[in-house]
């Protein structure tokens, strides 16, 4: 297992070593703009099956393909609608994933079985370009353990993944911090499935009208089938009981979390850090400043997966509003706490 290292420098014809790994079957663990995500060629049904054992992943869970360019779309895609290209023209290259018509090509191990597959283009420089080398549609989920937060510093992730895979790329930190939004089209209107950098807002002014799916801030009917990746397991969550707790009024927030910090003896907060020094019964863990939701969202995985070093009986986690970027942060934060949401 090699490690290539891009932090500092990019010397872009490296990639081609990690590209030959990818079409040899292998596993390369590599940056994108969201998080780190577990690459293998997405044609190739025995490389994508060791995606599934490197995760410890549920394989009617569906993987999301990453093209480099609108020429690879075509070979896996097909009966591509004019609202569908809108929306890929308008939010391609980014972290926007579309769920499109498959053709015969892609593995079923892929779509879960569906007959769509998830589509996006990401905007990083070094996953384009692995991608480009490749010649290949590349299936990848985000760098963790199924069930653990997701990755977006390689130092998070590499003890649990360096035995799993064959190549890394060290690109340093992911700019967004959470994963790709994902839309399905349905009747024209575009459903989002899982929120992310790209909010409803956003897509709604492309789109003339936008749906978000009540999953996503509500547990999922586990014997309806996936139509996203992370729409139906225990996800982003550390070992410890977290609970997520949310009003407006900021000050009803922070008197509610010392009122039921003060029946623990090892209580752990995570919240904004002007909020911090107002935690009388417990540690803290901040992850990101009230006001601006993109460094919450650039933060809030690493933030997580430092909650078990402290060993706490219990963690509570401060919400924001459920708007703009705000829900696809709230979405992660209600699924790392398994639904236990105490709103004010």
């Amino acid at each position: 297992m090699e490690i290539l290292d891009f932090k500092n420098s990019i010397e872009y014809s490296k990639l081609e070593k990690a590209s030959k790994v990818l079409k040899k079957g292998g596993l390369v663990l590599f940056p994108t703009e969201t998080v780190y995500g577990i690459g293998a060629n997405g044609l190739d049904i025995h490389a994508v099956k060791k995606i599934f054992l490197a995760k410890g992943r549920k394989q009617d869970n569906p993987l999301i393909l990453h093209v480099s360019d609108f020429d690879m779309i075509s070979v896996i895609a097909c009966n591509i609608t004019e609202i569908e290209k809108k929306l890929m023209h308008a939010f391609w290259p980014g972290p926007f994933t579309i769920i499109l018509n498959k053709t015969s090509i892609v593995p079923n191990i892929v779509t879960g079985g569906l007959d769509t597959v998830a589509v996006r283009m990401p905007s990083n420089k070094i996953a384009q370009a692995l991608i480009k080398y490749s010649e290949v549609p590349v299936a990848a989920p985000s760098a963790n353990i199924s069930g653990k937060p997701s990755g977006t510093l390689l130092d998070d992730i590499l003890d649990e993944l360096q035995d799993k895979v064959d190549y890394i790329i060290d690109g340093g930190p992911c700019d967004v911090g959470l994963e790709s939004t994902v839309v399905r089209v349905i009747n024209n209107v575009p459903h989002i499935l899982r929120p992310g950098k790209i909010t409803p807002e956003q897509i709604k002014q492309v789109a003339g009208d936008v749906v978000i799916d009540k999953h996503i801030l509500h547990k999922f009917n586990s014997e309806k089938p996936v139509l996203s990746p992370g729409m139906k397991y225990r996800h982003y969550a550390p070992d410890s009981k977290c609970v997520l707790v949310y009003s407006v009024d900021n000050n009803k927030m922070v008197d509610k979390i010392n009122e039921l910090s003060k029946n623990y003896k090892n209580s752990l907060v995570i919240c904004c850090n002007e909020n911090s020094k107002y935690y009388s019964y417990a540690k803290t863990l901040t992850y990101g400043i009230k006001s601006n939701l993109e460094s919450i969202s650039k933060n809030i995985f690493s933030s997580l997966r430092k909650v078990d070093n402290y060993n706490p009986d219990i963690v509570f986690i401060e919400g924001v509003e459920s708007s703009g970027l705000g829900l696809a942060i709230m979405n992660r934060l209600i699924r790392a706490c398994e639904y236990n949401y105490i709103e004010i």
